[in-house]
């Protein structure tokens, strides 16, 4: 029985291109494409696709809080991410959201067959070239969602009081989880985490 994959992409030359290579092998079937999360949760809803690939940067609902809702609504869809962005608290992010697979966009085409197989079989696939950073332990991975959450609301210029309303939470506990953060990476000042949240790709602000 052909394994049904459902492509999930705001770029349809990327999309085309996943197409024409998946189509090759006779045990996968393109059953379905979407554009952003939104529409990507409605469809797997209707195809059930036995795997979703989608990317991490889209429109109307990024592929984290999609892969979230995959795994909350749909019983029997593994996700494999396919991004363009290999640094280590991504991947950590999409595996916490219940990601069965990470590969770099640059990889896709020596490594996505190979990862289709192996969520199949019930294991975790994350790319050879990625996997010895994300074992580096330098305190990335124990920050928090949350905390990851208020680093990117920080470097994009947000204050404690807009960073509170936005989580739904109040400005002591914004003061404190910065503090926190601030010592998990033995960092003393603001830009320094700007900088920080910067070299890890969680904002577009560039150096």
């Amino acid at each position: 029985m052909a394994i049904k994959i459902m492509l999930v992409d705001d770029h349809q030359i990327v999309k085309d291109g996943l197409r024409a290579l998946l189509e090759k092998r006779d045990n996968f079937e393109i059953v379905g494409e979407a554009s952003d999360g939104i529409e990507a949760i409605k469809l797997a809803k209707e195809l059930k696709p036995n795997v979703i690939i989608t990317d991490l940067n889209m429109p109307n609902m990024d592929g984290i809080d999609a892969t979230k809702r995959f795994c909350l609504e749909l019983d029997n869809s593994l996700v494999i991410i396919l991004s363009m962005h290999s640094k280590k608290l991504f991947v950590s992010e999409a595996l916490k959201a219940g990601a069965r697979g990470y590969v770099p966009k640059e990889r896709a085409f020596e490594e996505l067959v190979a990862a289709i197989e192996t969520v199949m079989t019930g294991q975790v696939y994350v790319s050879p070239t990625i996997v010895s950073e994300c074992l580096l332990d330098d305190g990335s991975f124990s920050l928090t969602e949350r905390e990851i959450s208020i680093i990117k609301l920080i470097a994009n210029g947000k204050s404690s009081k807009e960073i509170a309303r936005e989580l739904n939470v109040s400005t002591k506990t914004i003061d404190a989880g910065r503090r926190q953060i601030m010592d998990k990476l033995n960092i003393n000042s603001i830009p320094e985490l700007v900088k920080y949240a910067i070299s890890e790709e969680l904002t577009s602000i560039k150096l």
